[in-house]
């Protein structure tokens, strides 16, 4: 099934949910900040919100500095 993650076509093998994505990228889930459809999406909800065909999906990493 193909979604837009980041603004690009993404090719994932089926339904998944936010934190399967995550672990397929191989990302932190206490790094980032997801919009799943336009909403933003509580990490306490990563693991329950499922990913359909042509969802849009934003990734923001958290960066530090100073």
């Amino acid at each position: 099934m193909t979604i837009r993650l980041n603004g690009e076509p993404y090719e994932l093998p089926g339904t998944c949910t936010i934190l399967q994505l995550l672990e397929r990228l191989e990302i932190h889930p206490r790094r980032v900040a997801v919009e799943h459809n336009l909403t933003i999406i509580k990490r306490q909800r990563y693991e329950t919100t499922e990913i359909n065909e042509g969802d849009q999906v934003e990734i923001v990493n958290f960066v530090g500095g100073g």
